[in-house]
């Protein structure tokens, strides 16, 4: 998808200076997936401690 947008100058020349990355394609790419990724992040721990855990363990890891 092409999309044109207005990015901070000086937000673009840290990120790729401290990724490394060439071009500011790349870097708008990993911006996106690092925020997805920390965005599911955040919902799946929501659930801490709310879920019923059911089952043992040590059967678990010696069935393998």
């Amino acid at each position: 998808m092409r999309t044109n947008i207005d990015i901070d100058d000086e937000l673009m020349s840290v990120a790729l200076r401290l990724t490394g990355l060439k071009t500011k394609k790349e870097t708008v790419e990993l911006a996106l997936k690092t925020l997805i990724s920390l965005k599911q992040q955040e919902r799946i721990k929501k659930f801490r401690g709310k879920l019923k855990w059911e089952g043992n363990l040590d059967d678990m890891r010696l069935s393998n």
